[in-house]
């Protein structure tokens, strides 16, 4: 019963091109007789060229028929030599059908998958080529090969592939979730192993750049979270955000992981943290780089008092007021917030523990709200008194009344509090 409903659906297929290719010559002929001029009439070379063309596209239509046909049935040589025309005719100029016809009515999609699974270096690499043409420029072929499980058929060594079919695989799988608002539920296990794996093996630039894209991507996923931890996704992030190149990448990912409990509490326990964002700190010619390191430090510091002393052990405190004074915009207000953190953080530390009040309720000496009035009264008095004077001082500087700088800076020292002084 399967053999039939394939043979029958191959036949509804070749059927369908038939009909198409027919189809599309009979209006482009119609076509040019509308808008032929006069003169054209006289012109063979036009004529014979279009002749031409439509031969093209009959061999095209025919070719297509039989790599189809050999990717359903055919042996596994056929089926590469298949996967290879396909190729030709996804990227070629006289295609007979669309693409998304290729894929959907055709259905080319999930063999050319299950190729891609394949250990044999030449039929993954073929197959990975194939499916990376359908995808071009065709939302719902992208969806398709997702659907047909193409994250599932990642290579378990990837010491087997040359980096020439890493990079490939990779590129497709990173044209694949890059695709705007995807809704799909797809187990990303397998990716994020060979990802992982990938970039442990320390190739070339720019295939650790797209493996590392990718993990990108997927961070920002909810549902990748548990897969990107679990697999050790962390660490090579981590490590990769070490080096100026790769770090704003790796900092965006972390970023999106630090916002799910999971990839919180990955992060906290990691011993480099928060050492490695307290370091990128420094990093003055980089300011993208910055204001990412500051944003995961605020995820980790918020409510999180341990991790503000790990912080505070680190000396993070000189690095935030360097950032908050030579940093960018953005960078200067996440520093300014850190701050304001630690600072209240500080107050409240040492403000039970402090201050007259303190030393009275030793003494067991009650304190009146008439007492506590007065001081407040007379703290309000002595300040406005020091205001006065060093706006006075100040207003004779500017006029040049007062000649006298030395004599005027000692009146000003035994007649203010030394807190109050304007510098």
């Amino acid at each position: 019963m399967a053999a039939d409903h394939s043979s029958s659906r191959w036949y509804l297929a070749c059927t369908k091109l038939r009909f198409y290719s027919r189809i599309r010559r009979f209006l482009r002929i119609k076509v040019s007789k509308k808008q032929r001029l006069p003169s054209d009439l006289y012109e063979p070379s036009r004529i014979t060229d279009s002749i031409e063309k439509d031969k093209k596209e009959v061999a095209a239509a025919g070719r297509l028929q039989m790599a189809v046909k050999s990717l359903h049935f055919g042996s596994w040589e056929e089926k590469e030599a298949a996967a290879r025309e396909i190729q030709r005719l996804a990227a070629g100029e006289y295609l007979t059908v669309p693409r998304r016809l290729m894929a959907e009515e055709l259905g080319v999609v999930p063999p050319l998958v299950d190729m891609a699974g394949s250990e044999v270096v030449q039929r993954r690499r073929v197959a990975v080529q194939a499916l990376a043409q359908l995808a071009k420029g065709s939302y719902k072929n992208k969806v398709l090969i997702l659907e047909a499980d193409i994250l599932s058929k990642g290579p378990e060594n990837v010491t087997i592939l040359d980096e020439t079919t890493i990079y490939e695989y990779a590129e497709l799988i990173f044209s694949l979730l890059s695709v705007a608002n995807l809704q799909l539920s797809l187990d990303a296990t397998k990716i994020v192993t060979f990802l992982v794996a990938v970039l442990n093996s320390k190739l070339s630039d720019r295939t650790e750049d797209i493996c590392l894209s990718i993990l990108c991507n997927l961070s920002t996923k909810l549902d990748y979270a548990s897969n990107l931890v679990s697999y050790g996704a962390i660490e090579v992030i981590l490590e990769l955000s070490r080096t100026k190149r790769t770090s704003e990448k790796a900092l965006v990912a972390l970023g999106n992981l630090s916002v799910t409990l999971v990839g919180k509490h990955a992060l906290e326990s990691n011993p480099t943290v928060p050492g490695v964002f307290i370091e990128i700190l420094t990093w003055e010619n980089e300011p993208k780089c910055q204001e990412f390191a500051l944003y995961v430090l605020m995820i980790l510091a918020n409510r999180s008092s341990i991790q503000r002393r790990k912080m505070t052990e680190l000396e993070i405190v000189p690095r935030l007021l360097e950032v908050a004074l030579l940093g960018s915009t953005l960078a200067q207000k996440r520093a300014m917030k850190l701050l304001q953190w630690f600072k209240d953080e500080r107050q409240a530390r040492i403000c039970p523990h402090s201050g007259p009040q303190a030393r009275m309720n030793v003494f067991g000496s009650p304190v009146s709200p008439r007492m506590v009035d007065e001081g407040r009264r007379l703290m309000r008095k002595m300040v406005k008194e020091s205001l006065d004077k060093n706006m006075e001082t100040i207003t004779r500087r500017a006029s040049g009344v007062d000649q006298n700088t030395n004599s005027s800076l000692k009146m000003l020292v035994l007649s203010s509090s030394s807190k109050s002084l304007p510098y």
